[in-house]
């Protein structure tokens, strides 16, 4: 047995930064269904997200056809709001392309340290999630639009306002255009300090 600090250049630590930079927002998806058993998976996967004293202050809405019918309906009815009828329309087609539907809340809290701390664990799960999927070839968009914040939605997911809100509704499916994208230099977000 070898001893000292185990090497980090590996084919295996390679393939794992080649998912991390290869993960994209998908926003054109093919209506192939995601098997269950594999979301199911990916959701396990993002409850193992790191949070402080273990709060796991997840949770994780999985929506069917009937709610879904009815994000969509909603969704039509606060762009005609707020633009026009057209427009509301248009949404809700857009809107019904998406298969897959997946609503995560974190449990609210009176302390505000703990409710940051749990927030992003949250932010964290959705990663994991994400992340699982893009390896498994299914792509997901994390959206925070209006919808998520408005009573019915919480009515149709059926989660308490008082208890808990909503941190992403993420769509998730087969890509159909898997988008190019760049990140800045190392150099330009890294400080080092002695």
């Amino acid at each position: 047995m070898k001893n000292g600090p185990p090497s980090y250049e590996t084919q295996e630590l390679r393939e794992f930064g080649e998912v991390l930079q290869g993960r994209r927002t998908i926003e054109l998806f093919l209506q192939t269904p995601v098997p269950k058993a594999l979301v199911a998976e990916a959701i396990e996967m993002a409850t193992w997200a790191p949070n402080h004293h273990v709060t796991e202050p997840w949770h994780f809405y999985l929506l069917g056809k009937q709610s879904i019918e009815q994000c969509l309906d909603l969704c039509r009815e606060i762009v005609t709001a707020r633009k026009n009828a057209k427009a509301g329309e248009f949404k809700r087609e857009r809107w019904s392309e998406k298969p897959g539907w997946l609503v995560v809340t974190c449990r609210k809290s009176a302390d505000e340290l703990l409710q940051q701390e749990d927030y992003a664990a949250c932010c964290a799960a959705v990663q994991n999630f994400m992340l699982y999927l893009w390896k498994a070839g299914v792509g997901c968009k994390w959206t925070t639009g209006a919808i998520t914040r408005d009573p019915r939605f919480q009515d149709i997911v059926g989660f308490d306002s008082e208890q808990a809100f909503v941190v992403g509704l993420i769509w998730f499916g087969y890509p159909k255009l898997t988008p190019t994208q760049s990140r800045n230099a190392l150099t330009d977000v890294l400080t080092e300090i002695p």
